[in-house]
């Protein structure tokens, strides 16, 4: 197979190039290098591996155009990340996330027999008190820029389905972590403090609940959707064991066999309390569930040795 990964220079991303090149597909990789963070962190993602390479912006159609060439599924990773980042831009937010998006599909429009699938997120549920979430829920308003970039996205694959037929399978990733994370997100960055005796600042009193996947799970989520390309399909992508935030720093200070003292803050803007994921419909549909349990992905995250 010949796939366009888009992003694929980021962390989700160059772990499935490096999944798809292990089954000799051909990878072509579009990817800005953005200084979201360092560029160079990217870069060196991707140094060695056997792609075709083009460096640009997912919002630029020519570029696009260049990228879509000869392949036969894409996989449209690229998109800004992160809900607290989202509020001190949201234009950008919107012009990449959701603009972005919308130049793929409409690059797609005249190419019927190239299926996407789409990183969606698990952001989109908003504010909730329980769970599990599931596909068929009523979703209210987004709580950030963020979500609210990622539910338009949604929708606009939603539309391209509607209105040309656009085969599209969007899996809703609940909180992606391991090795090469990008490090402005907590377990990266609590993982690095733990290992070099810095105070953990968290925030709202530890008892907000996070559904964690490890970050092959999320791969092969992406590659059991790219198996089975059919119509318009939405999936939770997650263990569907959400852990407090308290929990996660005490599963920390386990994998890393470090204890360093914790600050408390209050809630921040944009946080929610619970993501939760029901995976049952993507088990059904496609065979997938999470095999890595959050101690494990933590113990594979620290022994690689980078966050």
């Amino acid at each position: 197979m010949k796939v366009l990964v888009t992003g694929g220079a980021g962390f989700i991303g160059s772990h499935l190039v490096r999944a798809l090149l292990g089954r000799s597909d051909v990878v072509t990789v579009l990817d800005n290098f953005d200084d979201a963070y360092d560029p160079a962190i990217k870069l060196a993602n991707i140094e060695g591996l056997d792609i075709r390479l083009v460096q640009g912006d997912v919002r630029d159609r020519s570029v696009v155009e260049s990228a879509l060439a000869g392949v036969d599924a894409v996989v449209h990773l690229a998109a800004l990340a992160g809900v607290r980042e989202s509020l001190e831009d949201p234009a950008r937010y919107a012009s990449v996330n959701v603009g972005g998006t919308v130049t793929l599909l409409e690059a797609l429009r005249s190419r019927g027999d190239i299926p996407l699938v789409f990183a969606g997120s698990s952001s989109v549920y908003g504010e909730r008190q329980s769970g599990p979430f599931r596909e068929t829920d009523a979703l209210g308003f987004p709580s950030s820029p963020y979500a609210g970039s990622k539910r338009a996205a949604e929708l606009m694959c939603h539309g391209a389905h509607l209105s040309w037929g656009q085969v599209v399978t969007i899996l809703r990733f609940f909180t992606v972590y391991g090795p090469r994370q990008r490090p402005t997100m907590a377990i990266s960055k609590f993982i690095s403090m733990a290992k070099s005796g810095q105070t953990i600042p968290l925030f709202g009193g530890g008892l907000s609940r996070r559904d964690y996947t490890y970050v092959s799970d999320a791969v092969s989520s992406v590659l059991a959707a790219l198996a089975k390309p059919t119509g318009f399909s939405l999936f939770n992508v997650g263990v569907g064991e959400p852990v407090t935030l308290n929990g996660l720093v005490d599963a920390i200070f386990e994998a890393t066999d470090c204890t360093v003292p914790v600050e408390r803050f209050p809630e921040q803007p944009g946080d929610v309390s619970l993501t939760w994921a029901d995976p049952s419909a993507i088990e059904a549909a496609l065979g997938w569930r999470a095999e890595v349990g959050l101690i494990a992905g933590l113990e594979r995250t620290v022994a690689a040795g980078e966050t």
